[in-house]
Parts: structure tokens; sequence; C-alpha cells
């Protein structure tokens, strides 16, 4: 159980923060952007989940991924390092069987949704506009990853061969945030279902076409 007395340290005053293994580094480092980024999709999906009139399948879909993008932060934000499994708490760590339920959700889903033959506008009902927000933070939050991946590795590395970086990024992290965007792309157009449909993207954005001399 986490016990958060109080919100404000002044320990990051000097541009710096604790990782989770307790070591300091700059907040402009590419692990910090990483987890900052889920957080702010968590925050997207809160709304979604709240304001967004959502059928109560996937609001319990959505809420269980809330809980989720919490353990992938948790992850993103313990450096890898070596005989951490055999620790006696070891880091919390994003598995591969998330990511196979996250691609079983998104083969559910979308038998609920029409072929797509079109682009589609974020739009329609509340709940899917706010699920098309959450789908592009989440894929940022994929591309920070992926930097953090390539700044650090995703293997343990010894650090006393690289004190500037020690250990890595669990790959897995990525993976399971680019499923994740599938999702809610996916059920953003479920929250339109029955509600008017997709909104289609009409190239030249809807403008007539001059008619040729």
């Amino acid at each position: 159980m986490v016990n958060i007395t109080r919100v404000y340290t002044r320990t990051g005053d000097d541009g710096t923060t604790h990782l989770g293994d307790f070591s300091r580094t700059s907040k402009t480092d590419p692990r910090l952007a990483a987890y900052a980024d889920a957080n702010e999709a968590n925050a997207a999906i809160g709304i979604a989940v709240a304001a967004g009139d959502l059928p109560e399948e996937v609001r319990a879909t959505l809420t269980r991924v809330q809980n989720d993008l919490f353990d992938v932060g948790a992850d993103l934000c313990n450096p890898l390092v070596d005989g951490e499994e055999s620790a006696e708490y070891p880091p919390l760590r994003v598995k591969a069987e998330w990511i196979d339920e996250l691609e079983a959700d998104c083969d559910r889903y979308n038998e609920q949704v029409e072929k797509l033959r079109s682009f589609i506008l974020p739009g329609g009902t509340p709940g899917s506009a706010y699920l098309h927000l959450a789908c592009t933070i989440t894929r940022r939050a994929e591309r920070s990853t992926w930097a953090a991946i390539h700044a650090y590795g995703d293997t343990p590395a010894a650090a006393a061969k690289d004190p500037e970086h020690p250990g890595g990024v669990n790959i897995l992290t990525a993976k399971y945030l680019n499923r994740l965007s599938d999702l809610l792309f996916i059920l953003a157009r479920v929250a339109n279902v029955g509600r008017g449909g997709d909104v289609l993207w009409q190239p030249g954005g809807g403008r007539e076409t001059p008619a040729k001399k």
C-alpha cells in the first residue's frame, strides 16, 4: 500500500527527481517523459470513463487499463538491473500476457464495428472524442518510451560499467502502449455504435472541387 502523507517535498527544486530505485536523475530524463506521457494518457482515459456515457463493458475494460497504466509507469521508473527477479521485493514489470490481453480485447471489440473503409475524424459522441484523444496521447507515450529505450537499452546493465546510465528499460512497456493505442482507437469507434456511427474523413476538407474549365 502506498502511503502519501504530503504531496510537496521540495526535493525536486534543483531540477532532479527520484526514480523508483531511489536513484536521482534530471527531470529531462527520457524515462520521465515516458511515464509522464503514460500518466497523461491515463488522465484522458479517466475523462472518457467519467464523462463519455460509455457501455458498461467498455468502462470495465478502461478501468482495468487505467490500473495497468500505473503499473506501466512503475515499470518505466525502475531501471532494469541484473538479479532483480531474486530480490525480496522485485520491481513491478509489464508482462507479455498483458499484451495478449489487449490483443484479445482488440479482436473482441472490433467485431462490434463495421469494417473500416475510410479514415475517421475524432468526434461523434463525447466518449468517442475523449477516447480518440487518449489514443493519440498513448501513441506519444509509446514514442517517448522508445526514446528511453534507445537512450538506455532494453537489458540490465552493470552500474559499475556505466555509472551514468545504470539499468535499462523494459521493452514490453512500449509494446503494451502500442497495443493499447490500437484498442483505444477501436473503443472510440465502439462508443459511436448506434449513435450516428463514425465521422468519416472527407478529403479536401469536404470542399467542393472547382469545376474544370
